[in-house]
């Protein structure tokens, strides 16, 4: 009877250690090893975690905002940029209103409650793991804007600023804290089933993309897409942009185990062999299809590879990981050129072709290259893995999709999506800013 019982305990433990590790959460992962005693904080950990905060914060404003800045005609930079800005501001204040409850509180499997709203009983002594959980707080209050911010690039150039804005606020409601809620907290849907993403290829990348796809299409195409050159205005910027992040990602994936160890170690190497090897595949792919390597390419293909890696960092070794960027980067190509082209949709910037493509394609391959070397917790069967990927990746784009498709029909009805055919002509900068760049 003991031994029976022992067994089961033990098959408990690593169901618990398979959730745990899916996460990729220390403070989520000692609550789901059923941890009784609060872990005392880590100043090394806490260090880390201030400086990973810090990178990820540095690649919406100024990273993606350069990054998109360059990508975009003249008449429309500063448009891109106040976007930007104003969604880091904004979305900083819905987090800590509601956002971060309705996604880290237990709730029930598919959305917490306000139980924390305000932050309501979280104070200067309180821990998630190793960190006070104010710090987790704004780590993952980061993540919220960026997300955010990534989709922008799918509708350059034509949405109204006021309906964005407020689009984007019950956008970060609606979607983004559900599906954070299903995938990163204890009690969530696809946390419990076991889904792995470590920093983001669900929650994120392909959340974002789905959400600027619905919007580049319900918006429209730009005026004389197709017919008009539509190049960067300054690669230069969009190069600066994609660098800073490149070196910000370091932190978007180094921090999302909570932890300065041997885990944020490897994130971070499998992140810039993933990075490299993309940036090589796009660039490959390129060269021999348009007989150039352009600087846009590489930039490109090193920002697809951090997305097909993002899912996975916390999970693989090396080698998987320079086969996930020879991977990406080829896929990454494929969604924004030969996909757009076929589907004919509108995607500016490729927000779509890149995080989304990107996203779905790391978020599968993680569930074939994940090691329980370095996860140090067992790990499901491949098939198993790749299965419960799948279901994580469809709901994400189900629901991601169908309610964005909702919202920005309500904001239409509410404000208009769309600027009018003279603004657009003349530019957002100075129809809705009254700026340009000289």
């Amino acid at each position: 009877m003991a031994a029976a019982k022992g067994r089961k305990g033990d098959e408990k433990m690593k169901i618990m250690m398979i959730k745990a590790a899916a996460a990729g959460l220390l403070g989520l992962a000692a609550a789901a090893a059923g941890a009784a005693e609060a872990t005392p904080m880590d100043k090394a950990d806490v260090g880390w975690m201030l400086v990973a905060t810090t990178l990820v914060l540095f690649m919406s404003i100024p990273g993606i905002a350069l990054f998109y800045g360059g990508m975009a005609r003249k008449k429309n930079v500063l448009s891109v940029l106040a976007q930007t800005t104003v969604i880091c501001c904004a979305l900083t204040l819905v987090w800590f209103a509601v956002g971060y409850s309705l996604a880290f509180t237990p709730g029930n499997p598919f959305i917490g409650d306000l139980s924390q709203a305000f932050l309501s009983g979280i104070g200067i002594k309180s821990m998630t793991g190793s960190i006070p959980t104010l710090l987790f707080v704004m780590f993952q209050m980061t993540f919220a804007v960026l997300t955010a911010a990534l989709m922008t690039g799918s509708f350059a150039g034509r949405m109204k600023f006021s309906a964005m804005l407020l689009f984007m606020i019950l956008w970060s409601i609606l979607v983004y804290a559900p599906i954070c809620h299903w995938v990163w907290c204890e009690g969530g849907f696809f946390f419990e089933m076991g889904a792995l993403d470590y920093a983001g290829g669900t929650v994120v990348h392909i959340n974002a993309g789905i959400a600027g796809l619905v919007g580049c299409i319900v918006i429209g195409r730009r005026l004389g897409y197709g017919r008009e050159p539509m190049s960067p205005h300054n690669l230069a910027l969009a190069m600066i942009g994609a660098s800073i992040l490149w070196i910000g990602w370091f932190g978007f994936n180094g921090g999302s185990g909570l932890a300065a160890n041997e885990r944020a170690v490897m994130a971070v190497v499998v992140s810039q062999i993933a990075a490299a090897a993309a940036g090589c595949s796009w660039m490959a792919c390129e060269w021999v299809l348009r007989g150039k390597p352009s600087l846009l390419g590489m930039i490109s293909g090193a920002v697809g590879g951090l997305v097909v890696i993002t899912p996975a960092s916390g999970f693989v070794e090396p080698l998987p990981a320079l086969f996930m960027g020879l991977v990406g980067g080829a896929a990454c190509f494929w969604g924004a050129t030969a996909l757009k082209r076929r589907m004919g949709w509108d995607d500016s910037l490729d927000a779509f072709g890149v995080h989304g493509v990107g996203g779905i394609a790391g978020a599968l391959l993680t569930g074939v290259f994940a090691s329980s070397a370095v996860t140090g917790a067992p790990t499901l069967p491949v098939l198993e893995q790749v299965g419960i990927q799948a279901m994580s990746i469809a709901a994400t784009l189900i629901y991601g999709g169908l309610v964005s498709f909702i919202l920005y029909k309500i904001v239409d009805k509410l404000v208009g999506l769309r600027v009018e055919a003279d603004e657009e002509r003349q530019g957002l900068d100075l129809s809705l800013h009254g700026e340009r760049i000289e």
